[in-house]
C-alpha cells in the first residue's frame, strides 16, 4: 500500500525517513486557523486529521499520514514566528517558563474506511535567557519557520532547562513512536 505524507515540511520528511519506509509527499490545502476558543491540543488533532483527509480524498487507495503541531504558553497558542522580531518576542515570552507542544498524528485510508489518530504532548522548560543570548541564538540558527522559535535538534537545545515527554521527535514535528504504532495498526510492516 502506498504511503503518502500529507506535508511539505522538510522536518517531517526527514523524520519519517528514519523509519525506512518508502513514501511520497503531497501538500494538503487546509486552513490552519484555530476555531474560536479551540484548545491547542484539539487544534493539533483536528488539523492532523484534516490534512490526512485532504490528501486521502485525492488518493483514496493510499495510506495518508497527517501531522500538526501546536505550541502554547499557559494555554495560549504560539505559532511560527516568520521573522526575527517575532522570534525574539517568542523567546522572551518563553524564558524561564514551560512551553507545551501538542503534536497530532492521523493515518487515513479512504478505501479501507480507516482513520487512526494519536496526540502526543511534550513540554520544554526554558532557562532564563538574556537578550544577548536570544539575539545570538536567532542570528545563528534563524528558526523562523519553527513553532516556539527554536530547533531542538540544533542549537536550540541550549535554551532549555529540561524536556518533559515520552517522544522527543514529537518536538521536531512528527512523533515517531506514535507514528510507528499507527502504521503497524494499519498493517504496514515497520522495522
Amino acid at each position: 500500500m502506498e504511503l503518502i505524507l500529507a506535508s511539505t515540511s522538510p522536518y517531517r520528511r526527514q523524520l519519517l525517513e528514519r523509519l525506512a519506509i518508502p513514501f511520497t509527499c503531497e501538500a494538503p490545502a487546509v486552513d490552519e486557523k484555530p476555531l474560536p476558543g479551540e484548545a491547542p491540543e484539539v487544534l493539533a488533532s483536528r488539523l492532523a486529521l484534516a490534512k490526512a483527509r485532504a490528501i486521502a480524498s485525492r488518493f483514496p487507495a493510499a495510506l495518508v499520514l497527517g501531522s500538526d503541531q501546536v505550541a502554547s504558553i499557559a494555554g495560549d497558542c504560539i505559532g511560527k514566528p516568520g521573522n526575527h522580531q517575532a522570534a525574539a518576542a517568542q523567546l522572551r515570552a518563553s524564558a524561564g517558563r514551560r512551553v507545551s507542544f501538542y503534536t497530532g498524528v492521523a493515518l487515513v485510508a479512504r478505501s479501507r474506511q480507516l482513520e487512526l489518530t494519536a496526540l502526543v504532548p511534550f513540554a520544554v522548560e526554558f532557562r532564563a535567557l538574556a537578550e544577548e543570548e536570544i539575539q545570538s541564538y536567532l542570528q545563528r540558527e534563524q528558526p523562523y519557520d519553527c513553532a516556539g522559535s527554536f530547533k531542538c535538534e540544533g542549537l536550540g537545545i541550549s535554551l532549555f532547562e529540561r524536556m518533559i515527554g515520552d517522544d522527543p521527535t514529537s518536538l521536531e514535528g512528527l512523533p515517531l513512536i506514535a507514528t510507528n504504532r499507527l502504521l503497524r495498526q494499519a498493517g504496514l510492516p515497520c522495522p
